[in-house]
């Protein structure tokens, strides 16, 4: 369907990863679901929470996946044929170590970047061609392979006021790109958030 676009979250579901780093695709649709006054409702035919909206006449379906981060390609793919979404109207948002915390990056297609999620996705979907939106979250120390514990952490105090900026500007994209595409979207949002410069989509 020429109108019909598929946002999705990646995350691990249940309390003990609310809030996490490593959830921050769910954060990110958390947000894009308040502001187009969508409601979450678990379905178990996707293996997702699945919320419907409207943004300026186009229809929106969200997607958080609760089959676990290396498990989401199997929800995505559920929901992508069930709802027929082509893939050039589906964008992905995850987490990335490799950015700096507070930068925001959209591409519309390429690798995983050894992203577990984004592996699943890719695995099941049999493409790397869909939108993929990382949002940064960065490392403990510069070099460090071994992230776990900072990946599955939370966000400290001090990083919600930057965060709540991120998470802003991702739906903004999000927007943007449901409204405008990929290069408008890459183009306006792309970067390190600074509240002083965060352009209009």
């Amino acid at each position: 369907m020429d109108n019909l676009f598929l946002v999705v979250g990646l995350g691990n579901p249940g309390r003990e990863y609310a809030g996490t780093r490593h959830n921050a695709g769910f954060l990110v649709v958390d947000g894009f679901a308040e502001r187009l006054g969508a409601r979450w409702k678990l379905e178990d035919k996707f293996q997702a929470r699945i919320a419907r909206g409207e943004l300026k006449g186009r229809k929106v379906v969200l997607c958080q996946p609760q089959t676990f981060m290396n498990s989401s390609g199997i929800a995505v793919v559920k929901t992508a044929d069930y709802f027929k979404i082509p893939l050039n109207q589906l964008l992905v948002s995850v987490d990335d170590a490799d950015l700096p915390f507070g930068e925001i990056r959209l591409r519309a297609s390429g690798s995983s970047g050894g992203h577990h999620g984004l592996d699943s996705v890719q695995s099941q979907l049999g493409s790397k061609d869909y939108a993929r939106q990382r949002i940064g979250i960065g490392r403990t120390a510069p070099g460090v392979r071994d992230i776990y514990g900072h990946v599955l952490g939370r966000f400290s105090e001090p990083d919600h006021v930057l965060l709540e900026k991120v998470l802003d500007r991702a739906g903004s994209q999000i927007a943007c790109w449901i409204e405008h595409g990929t290069s408008r979207a890459m183009n306006n949002f792309n970067g390190v958030v600074d509240a002083s410069n965060v352009k209009e989509n």
